[in-house]
């Protein structure tokens, strides 16, 4: 069995594969056209199988590449479209493995070995959501808005990329293909049940996230009505002061205290102690 294993879709040698195992030009296209759908189509002598490995880069953002996958009776071809640190690290490994004797079974191992690779970026979401819900309760701002929306689009492409995926697993169960051996059908099953638990995965943390938006909404009316509240609560508290100082203003003889020469600091403690005695009132009714 030989694996050819090829990095770059513009690779000369890879028109010498396809001429040398009459690949149709079609999936010779569409290895050269990113951004493919997940699919699984059978050629001639051969089937022709788009993955596609997502990681999370630097900056926190959700990168989807594609990998193209021939499986043929003595051979197995793989283009990779794109940088995937993980599914590299993989491919690197099964290469060093000595066990490359059958290509069904190489092409199982590389799709477990994708399927495998979805774990990390559902992990960093989890994450990035426990950091999200630490957020929203403790001191919710705009950026905390803009940060759940931006989890929210990285999860919808996670969420289309594994259904599409899920369908491509189930696809390969259903295949009346001599190229995959029987002995195979149970662990393909398995990326099946993987596949699905993730894409479950990826229902829970939307959910999560829409939780964590009505927390927001909810901790940022909560904090308005405090703000109204100490507001009513400042202005109930000058009202006194306010009453008094405008009674004093006023051009009316014969009122207590005008003549004395202490009439400005009785008018001031008059004011003081109203107000005391308010907020003593407010506080047994527990409004603040």
């Amino acid at each position: 069995m030989i694996w050819h294993d090829l990095r770059d879709p513009n690779d000369p040698e890879f028109d010498a594969l396809a001429e040398r195992y009459h690949l149709h030009p079609l999936h010779v296209e569409d290895c050269r056209h990113k951004n493919q759908r997940a699919k699984v189509e059978e050629g001639t002598e051969y089937i022709f199988v788009v993955v596609k490995p997502v990681h999370v880069n630097a900056e926190g953002e959700t990168e989807i590449t594609d990998l193209d996958l021939f499986l043929g009776r003595d051979y197995l071809i793989t283009v990779q479209e794109g940088e995937c640190p993980s599914l590299r690290t993989n491919l690197d490994q099964l290469h060093a493995a000595a066990d490359q004797s059958r290509s069904d079974l190489l092409f199982y191992k590389i799709m477990d070995a994708t399927v495998d690779a979805y774990a990390p970026v559902l992990d960093w979401f989890n994450e990035a959501i426990d950091v999200i819900e630490d957020v929203v309760l403790e001191k919710p701002s705009p950026a905390t808005v803009q940060r759940i929306f931006f989890l929210k689009r990285g999860l919808i492409e996670l969420r289309r990329v594994l259904t599409n995926m899920r369908d491509v697993a189930g696809q390969l169960q259903r295949l009346e293909t001599e190229l995959i051996t029987h002995d195979l059908w149970p662990f393909l099953r398995d990326v099946y049940d993987h596949l699905a638990r993730d894409v479950e995965m990826v229902e829970m943390h939307r959910d999560l996230l829409a939780g964590a938006m009505d927390i927001y909404l909810s901790s940022v009316a909560n904090r308005t009505n405090q703000v109204m509240k100490v507001l009513t609560v400042l202005g109930t508290i000058a009202l006194p002061a306010i009453v008094i100082s405008g009674f004093f203003g006023m051009n009316t003889k014969d009122l207590p205290w005008v003549d004395s020469p202490h009439a400005t600091e009785i008018a001031a403690g008059l004011m003081v102690v109203t107000t005391a005695g308010l907020l003593i009132v407010l506080k047994k009714f527990d409004w603040f």
